[in-house]
């Protein structure tokens, strides 16, 4: 009798990905890191478990969203709630090891405990890009500029980034802010409400939104659209925003965010400079300026947009069995081709009917099978058969890598 029967589920807020799925992630990945490093930055790593007293007091209120316990040891420990936090424990560790300034990117997975919705998950994948040990607005243009070249690089035509500066809102108390940042969504009205119920008055809640809205770009916002300017980027894809404001409590001097106005979901991409967190944790007197990429959102978009490679499998052909005898036949061909660099399959079980594995390959999307008969065998010819049209030719090992990788 069987016992502990288990559903097979995963829980709420976390997925798993089919391989049609994980294709297109892995596309989104590699072209981040491709992206990244075209601009001179090195990837880093960090561990999915902090000391908690890593993240404590430095997130803001969104500290309730913390995947926090005890571990084994009894110590208090939290998962990776972001990786601007981790990477400055990292640079503080290593600060004699890395080149200054240290431009580092770092692809892996984040979490939270919030309210699963589009778009939103409590674990999920951020491309975060940072230089370290540069105050200079310039190195806030230069992450500014990488922000908008992903997205041209990724084939989106219509893109702007939001442009702020948090020393322009140093009068502005932070609980204000944190209303104030979410006026794109909630509105003017939406903000007034939300501030009186954080126990500011009316009356103080419209002033903070006035002074909000008549900022005018400081000399250090002036620098970064300048460079961006001179980077090539058309003056529809920035814009100085000062209800920008980003809820993060350590976020200071300039804060943007990406949006892509015919996605809904909301922006896709935020940053700001940091160089108190270093201070505020360590004790140390160092700058951090970067973003984080909202993974999940990203792709979502892409293939919103169909920019995503249609691609379904990485096999670019599959070796059938024709029966066991001709088993060895199928192996050696299938090695041949591999080595010649075409992604190929072999059908790994010689009992099944050569018309199943058809299916297989159709189901699969493998674009091309290689029919290896008795026939074939005699005349030292493989045939080739174009799954999408039904074509098929019979051709030597050299004509089908020609064909294939052509």
């Amino acid at each position: 009798m069987i016992k502990n029967i288990v559903r097979p589920q995963t829980l709420k807020g976390f997925r798993d990905f089919l391989p049609v799925e994980t294709r297109k992630r892995q596309w989104l990945r590699n072209k981040l890191s491709e992206i990244c490093e075209s601009w001179g930055y090195d990837p880093i790593e960090t561990p999915t478990l902090e000391y908690l007293e890593l993240f404590t007091g430095q997130i803001g209120e969104d500290e309730k969203l913390f995947f926090k316990f005890k571990d084994q040891g009894g110590r208090d420990v939290a998962l990776r709630y972001d990786q601007t936090v981790p990477s400055v424990r990292y640079v503080t560790q290593y600060l004699n090891q890395i080149a200054k300034p240290f431009k580092r990117y770092q692809i892996q997975p984040a979490f939270r405990s919030e309210k699963p919705q589009k778009g939103r998950y409590r674990e999920f994948i951020q491309c975060d890009a940072d230089i370290f040990a540069d105050p200079t607005p310039y190195a806030d243009a230069e992450t500014i500029a990488i922000s908008l070249d992903i997205y041209r690089r990724l084939g989106f035509k219509n893109v702007k980034v939001l442009l702020n500066d948090r020393t322009l809102l140093k009068e502005i108390p932070y609980k204000a802010l944190v209303s104030i940042d979410k006026i794109k969504k909630i509105g003017e009205s939406g903000v007034i409400a939300e501030m009186e119920k954080r126990g500011i008055s009316d009356d103080q809640a419209n002033k903070y939104l006035e002074f909000v809205k008549t900022l005018k770009p400081n000399e250090t916002i002036k620098i970064i659209l300048d460079y961006l300017k001179k980077s090539d980027f058309d003056e529809s894809w920035y814009e100085f925003d000062p209800t920008i404001a980003r809820s993060f409590s350590y976020s200071q001097g300039p804060i943007w965010e990406v949006v892509i106005p015919e996605y809904s979901a909301g922006s896709v991409l935020g940053g700001e400079r940091y160089d108190g967190l270093f201070q505020s944790l360590f004790g140390l007197k160092m700058s951090g300026t970067g973003f984080g990429l909202g993974f999940d959102r990203t792709l979502e978009a892409a293939e919103q947009f169909g920019l995503l490679p249609v691609k379904v499998t990485a096999s670019q052909a599959l070796i059938t069995v024709f029966s066991p005898l001709l088993f060895e036949k199928s192996i050696e061909t299938a090695q041949l081709l591999r080595n010649e660099g075409v992604f190929t399959e072999l059908f790994s079980n010689p009992e099944i009917k050569l018309d199943k594995q058809l299916k297989y390959a159709d189901k699969k999307g493998v674009p091309y099978v290689v029919i290896i008969g008795p026939d074939e065998v005699k005349k030292n010819v493989l045939k080739l058969k174009n799954m999408k049209t039904g074509e098929q030719k019979a051709l030597n090992t050299d004509q089908i890598v020609k064909l294939l990788n052509g």
